[in-house]
């Protein structure tokens, strides 16, 4: 025992937790504190989060070295970098012997302690010398033949063993270790910790459908921890009704079965028998009669591990429902045993596989035959269930096609048609948890499924017998079917049952109670709905469906509203495509379905498409409806927007303003659509620089949503945006930041962390910490951003690019003006390609370029570059717009460095002029300017001139121009 105890967390390798559990026990033993399941480090772990997590509760990491630690692919460079980074806070202890090229060579130098080989009492010596450094004797040293104090001790039975000190177990049936087993490791160390929980017969229940691997979870189990048992005992308990030969057996083995007592007899005294002994596990492998095999269950200071794909064992088991490869698992078994598949290949063909293990053994024994995987992956779609009876797996004794096609046949032989029925109809959704509610409010209306349409039990006894066969996964108010056995569901289906079963899908769908699409509180439910719309063969079952229409239209608006534009494109773009074809391009719905694409369009930063997509609606509309049809006025609404995406601020105002005053004649004053399009006019505004107007217009536009729809509403948390906006515009920073964190908060709360407004309000509350100078903050923020609508929205959508040019202008004001130019050459090339070379937004971005090459003293380029872009911004803004006043100063501050005061002076004074009339003479801009004019006229040897300007003396000091880059 030492005198002052710690806190150790060990880290090991996932294979090796009896070693894990040796050590904890052993360093508990000496009156320490120990974690060590807390995490289970394993492939694809962020090792560096990790090791800081543990070690801002630990006083040090006991590392279990072995070739399971340092397997291939476990650690990048940087995560061993980070292990010799602990230094004194890592005890290494080697529980396997390990040559030189086993361990990295960053770690290689490091003393370790070596447990491997040695007995009990020697590598716990070795352990606690290696935690408490070594101790000398001071007490005359034992002779070494002596017996050890511990040798007379009895034995406690819930101390782990030493793994190394034993080998299999006395009593042992289990068949070899599959040596392909890989991952898992979460759940491995979940049944470990349940299994030693206890004291009494602990029994653990293993259930999910077939293929999922439980058998061999169990086998592994069983090899894993074989030094912790004196007995272990595999049985195979499908047929309840041999339980008590098996046994029999078992007793028999263990030398206490009678010849001539019988079975039954032999079996209750294998029970009794169990009760007195320690340290043994009892597996019952596919047992799927939880009531039949209750009473045959051992009690005792034991192990009891059952599979079984029925999942009703509430009561007599701690249950485990065993899931489908975690993606990372799927990969890691994809290249170890796939040479040269590449990640993406290995993602895409467990995405078709649903991650299914027993379909990616099956798949594996295919493709090293030397079927390529593009043909693999296409033969799943086309021919999935011939493609799923090949299986050469040793591991599995059949099948996934044939697993399925037992269960099905036996759930048939056992008289639940309905269940069948059910199961059927099923596989035609999606892969997706099925709400219950769906089928129970589309229940009279199913043709497919027999028994009474009235029974209010009908889902709830169909679905019993398909949980137990392991065919569905049931939750609480849904059930799902994985989408290996729905394929080979369909492919067995004649076409006249499938037509019918596609008649009642169709049915079920039209029966979902969908709400607002604009409401976020729906949006769950429409998730769910379209999740299944958007499933390939779903969507081709019933994309030309006329009672369906109304509800695609709103899932297509749906993916919209919540900020999903990718999903939204893809899915309006394949409808629109079927109904032009089938109704014609005027049709009501198509128009609307081409409403939604030029919206989508826009979403993903396409402006151009967009406009055509738009405008050709917009025609065709005014056409069918007339002008000032809802519809029309619509298409108008949108047609200005991206109008005004594209820099073409003149038409967009110009619409918007129709627009505007038609709506407030058609729909009223406070119609939601009336207040949009005064918000969208008010926007135009902004873009014009006509700053005030806009924030007069916004103040009325947020009123009015705020009484109308209410305060979280996401088109009222558009207008609070869009005022804070205007705000920061003025030059207001502080209200513009307390509104934009308001606002902040909530599109957080209501659309969530990724959505495209909310990544909005982050980016511009960044800026309004960035106008107060709070540029390490902003730093963080802007930093976010970019990453989070770089995985959003892409590399090139215009968002994206906005945000990393605002990332730049921030490391520029931290005067890291080398990586803020290379970023902000990255934006203009981008902006350029997209956008075009006259956008506004291009032009904000060569002249914010043009600046940092001022500050990195590249004074004549930095000149070209101002002069270009205030040429364009005349042109295209007009000579009065801030930005082009900005252009103006900027070029300015480029005269003044190049000591050409005169043209500086000039132009400054030009610029300050047109600030006074347009900005006022407090607003930031204008403050600027005239600190600006000052300088340079003071350079100029005009002090007195300076000195009336800023109503005080001449500053002696050079002054440095302020530059706020647009």
């Amino acid at each position: 025992m030492t005198d002052t105890a710690q806190r150790f967390f060990v880290s090991y390798a996932g294979p090796d937790r009896a070693w894990a559990e040796w050590v904890g026990w052993q360093l508990k033993r000496a009156g320490h504190q120990v974690e060590l399941d807390r995490w289970d480090w394993h492939t694809g772990d962020d090792f560096v989060q990790k090791m800081n997590l543990a070690l801002d509760e630990a006083d040090a990491v006991v590392g279990l070295f072995s070739k399971n630690y340092f397997a291939a692919g476990r650690w990048t460079r940087e995560e061993l970098s980070a292990i010799v980074a602990v230094r004194g806070r890592l005890v290494p202890v080697a529980i396997e012997a390990l040559a030189d090229d086993d361990i990295p060579a960053l770690l290689a130098g490091r003393l370790r302690k070596d447990l491997h080989g040695l007995d009990e009492t020697a590598a716990t010596a070795a352990l606690l010398e290696a935690v408490h450094g070594p101790v000398p004797p001071t007490s005359p040293v034992a002779f070494p033949g002596a017996a050890t104090a511990d040798s007379t001790t009895e034995p406690d039975p819930q101390r782990p063993r030493l793994p190394s000190s034993v080998g299999l177990p006395e009593v042992w049936n289990v068949r070899r270790r599959n040596p392909d087993f890989s991952g898992r490791e979460a759940v491995m160390a979940r049944l470990r910790t349940g299994l030693v929980s206890g004291h009494q017969a602990v029994v653990q229940a293993l259930h999910g459908m077939g293929g999922i691997g439980k058998t061999q979870i169990a086998l592994e189990y069983a090899h894993r921890f074989a030094s912790q048992y004196d007995i272990v005992w595999w049985v195979d308990a499908e047929q309840a009704d041999q339980l008590t030969v098996r046994y029999t057996e078992f007793a028999d083995r263990l030398g206490i079965a009678k010849p001539d007592a019988g079975t039954e007899a032999n079996s209750h005294a294998l029970l009794e028998h169990l009760r007195t002994r320690h340290r043994w596990l009892l597996i019952l492998d596919n047992a799927e009669q939880p009531d039949q095999i209750e009473r045959w269950l051992p009690e005792g200071p034991g192990h009891v591990l059952v599979t079984s794909r029925n999942p009703d064992w509430h009561g007599i088991a701690h249950q485990s429902d065993l899931d489908v490869f975690t993606r990372t698992d799927s990969l890691a078994y994809f290249q170890a045993r796939i040479p040269g598949i590449t990640t993406e290949q290995a993602d895409l063909l467990a995405q078709d596989l649903g991650d299914l293990p027993l379909a990616l053994a099956q798949a594996v024994g295919v493709l090293r035959s030397g079927m390529s995987l593009d043909r693999y992956r296409q033969l799943l779609t086309t021919n999935t269930a011939r493609l799923l009876q090949e299986s050469d797996v040793r591991d599995y004794p059949a099948s996934l096609a044939a697993t399925v096609n037992i269960a099905v046949a036996r759930l048939t032989d056992d008289g639940h048609p309905d269940a069948a029925a059910l199961l059927r109809l099923g596989a035609f959704l999606g892969p997706e948890p099925i709400p219950s509610a769906w089928l129970e409010v589309a229940r009279p209306r199913l043709v497919t499924v027999p028994g009474d349409p009235n029974d209010p039990m009908w889902l709830r006894n169909a679905l019993r017998p398909l949980g137990r066969f392991g065919l569905v996964r049931t939750d609480f108010d849904t059930f799902q079917i994985h989408r290996l056995t729905q394929a080979i569901l369909r492919t067995e289906a004649s076409p006249d049952l499938a037509t019918a079963i596609r008649d009642d899908v169709t049915a079920v769908l039209t029966a979902v109670n969908l709400g607002d699409p604009e409401s976020p509180a729906n949006w769950p439910m429409f998730t769910s709905l379209t999740a299944h719309l958007t499933t390939p063969h779903v969507f081709t079952g019933v994309a030309d469906r006329p009672e369906l229409r109304p509800t695609l239209s709103k899932a297509m608006y749906f993916l919209l509203c919540s900020g999903l534009p990718r999903a939204a494109h893809d899915l309006v773009e394949a409808l629109h495509q079927a109904w032009s074809t089938d109704l014609g391009p005027d049709h009501p719905d198509v128009l609307t379905c081409a409403q939604y694409l030029g919206h989508a369009s826009a979403a993903l930063g396409d402006y151009t498409k967009a406009c055509s997509i738009i405008k050709d609606t917009f025609a065709r509309r005014r056409r069918v409806s007339g002008e000032d049809h809802p519809d029309t006025l619509q298409s108008a609404n949108n047609l200005a927007n991206t109008l005004g995406h594209l820099g073409e601020y003149a038409e967009a105002r110009r619409m918007q303003e129709d627009v505007l005053a038609r709506r407030r004649r058609v729909l009223g004053e406070d119609h939601p659509d009336t207040l949009t399009s005064a918000g969208n006019l008010a926007g135009i505004l902004s873009e014009l620089g006509e700053y005030a107007e806009a924030r007069r217009i916004k103040v009325d536009v947020l009123a009015g949503l705020r009484r109308v729809l209410g305060e979280d509403h996401p088109d009222t948390l558009t207008s609070v945006n869009n005022l804070a906006t205007s705000l920061s515009d003025l030059g207001e920073y502080a209200e513009a930041r307390r509104m934009q964190e308001d606002v902040l908060a909530r599109r957080r709360r209501v659309l969530g962390e990724d959505h495209p407004d909310t990544l909005q309000s982050f980016g511009n509350l960044a800026t309004s910490l960035s106008d107060l100078g709070e540029y390490a903050e902003a730093r963080r923020m802007h930093e976010d951003v970019l990453a989070r609508r770089r995985r959003v929205l892409g590399e090139d959508h215009p968002g994206t690019l906005t945000s990393a040019g605002n990332l730049a202008g921030i490391l520029s004001a931290l005067g890291e003006y080398a990586e803020a130019r290379r970023m902000h050459e990255d934006v203009l090339a981008g902006l350029r390609r997209v956008l075009g070379e006259d956008h506004p937004d291009t032009l904000t971005s060569a002249n914010n370029l043009a600046s940092i090459l001022s500050e990195l003293g590249e004074y004549a380029e930095a000149r070209r570059m101002h002069e270009d872009v205030l040429a364009r911004r005349r042109r295209v803004l007009g000579e009065d717009h801030p930005h082009t006043l900005t252009s103006a100063k900027n070029l300015a501050s480029s005269l003044y460095v190049l000591h050409r005061y005169r043209e500086a002076v000039e132009l400054l004074k030009d610029v300050r002029a047109r600030c006074l009339r347009i900005l006022g003479p407090k607003h930031p801009e204008t403050l600027r300017v005239t600190k600006n004019l000052a300088a340079v006229l003071t350079a100029a040897g005009r002090e007195f001139e300076a000195q009336r300007l800023t109503s005080r003396g001449p500053d002696k000091k050079k002054s440095r121009f302020g530059r706020k880059r647009r």
